[in-house]
């Protein structure tokens, strides 16, 4: 095959000696085939190399070769309608920008008018806490004034009692090193009353009378913090619900004894052991099941109905843990999960739980769905693995907990 670039310019002569080759002003060098020194005038189709007739010849014989203006022309063609190609996806990408820009714009608009009522709303707030607390304040203001002149006088007396003991002190231990017996035994006396007088002493204590005034602001102020509260939670809610992922059951990770829609949205225990392949990532002893798609990065969000269950467990689990033998479900061995054990957050009307995740604040929150109330948060948990979501139907129990447990659609709460 022809070379048109890596011959070095320069031959060797007859006798060895080295010359240059001759130089062709009138035409490029690129133009030229370096191996035979003719125009490059032939194209061959098959290699995609320009070539000149005596490399078409020898080199080139069995290959599709044209003339360069042919395949220029044939080219040409082609750039032409690669052009009107380029055109119009320009133009049908410049209108897909105006309908974006336009669709900004509108969400623009609408989000300053949404950002101008929460501003609003949070200024007037404010303005009350701000009110309530300068009032708090000023109460308390005026009690410490109260007691300050008190406590000033008293640390007066006892940095002046700490002055005159500091003295008797150096006066002790000047005695402990006299040999003059008569005058230590005629002092030691006096000394000694002093000492006792003043260890006798109680020393003063401050008491704070409580000012009953307090009360009716402190009572405002603790129901203020538990509506906010309370309100803050549902809202907290809702923003979590934005991060929904489609989470659908890998069959391969399931127990036996599970059986999974086809849609893989429900699960629910059976009461024969199905012959599955015992694969590595199916759980043999624990009737579980993950979710297919891990997540490793990000904040995601699911909701489960566990309507008419007695028993189950949710969370996430990490996807290098044991899933051979006996499992123990807490975050030690990858698990994140709540269970109806957590009866104190839970109430007999619970119907959906939602399972949201911060990877990178490592933290996992369950929630009661239709109260918008936590449940149970793990947080500061330092995730390296993906993360999973896991799920427990539970036993069968005589058909008890017969019911499935169903990844439901997110209904964004108003």
């Amino acid at each position: 095959m022809a070379e048109s670039s890596s011959t070095p310019p320069y031959r060797r002569g007859r006798r060895g000696s080295i010359e240059e080759r001759p130089s062709f002003s009138d035409q490029p060098v690129r133009n030229l085939c370096q191996k035979h020194e003719r125009p490059l005038e032939m194209f061959c189709r098959d290699d995609q190399l320009i070539v000149c007739i005596e490399c078409a010849v020898k080199d080139h014989m069995y290959h599709n070769t044209v003339y360069i203006k042919e395949e220029s022309k044939k080219k040409k063609t082609q750039l032409m309608e690669t052009q009107k190609k380029n055109k119009q996806m320009i133009q049908d990408r410049v209108k897909k920008i105006e309908d974006i820009k336009h669709s900004a714009e509108v969400r623009k608009r609408k989000t300053e008018k949404k950002k101008a009522t929460s501003v609003e709303l949070f200024t007037d707030l404010i303005r009350s806490i701000e009110r309530c607390q300068t009032e708090l304040l000023e109460m308390m203001e005026e009690q410490q004034k109260a007691a300050e002149k008190q406590e000033q006088e008293l640390i007066k007396d006892l940095e002046q009692e700490i002055t005159e003991l500091k003295m008797r002190n150096t006066e002790l231990e000047k005695l402990s090193h006299t040999e003059d017996h008569l005058h230590l035994l005629q002092i030691s006396s006096s000394l000694d009353s002093f000492t006792k007088t003043r260890s006798d002493r109680n020393l003063p204590e401050i008491r704070m009378k409580a000012d009953e005034s307090l009360e009716p602001l402190s009572r405002t102020l603790t129901q203020l913090h538990d509506t906010l509260r309370e309100e803050l939670t549902q809202t907290e809610v809702k923003l979590k619900q934005h991060y929904a992922v489609d989470v659908t059951l890998d069959p391969d990770t399931a127990h036996p004894n599970l059986i999974l829609s086809d849609d893989g949205k429900q699960v629910r225990h059976g009461n024969t052991e199905q012959k599955l392949a015992d694969n590595p990532e199916r759980f043999d002893t624990c009737p579980c099941v993950l979710g297919k798609e891990g997540f490793s990065s990000g904040k995601f969000y699911f909701e489960v109905q566990v309507k008419g269950k007695t028993d189950w467990t949710l969370g996430v689990a990490r996807e290098s843990v044991y899933r051979k033998g006996k499992i123990t479900l807490n975050p030690g061995d990858g698990y994140w999960t709540v269970d109806p054990s957590i009866s104190r957050c839970l109430s007999d009307t619970t119907q959906r739980i939602g399972v949201f995740v911060n990877y990178e604040e490592g933290l996992v929150s369950f929630h009661d769905v239709e109260s918008s109330s936590l449940i149970h948060s793990f947080t500061r948990q330092a995730f390296t693995d993906k993360l999973y979501p896991y799920f427990n139907p539970g036993f069968n129990n005589g058909g008890q907990n017969s019911a499935p447990l169903i990844i439901t659609s997110v209904s964004y709460n108003k």
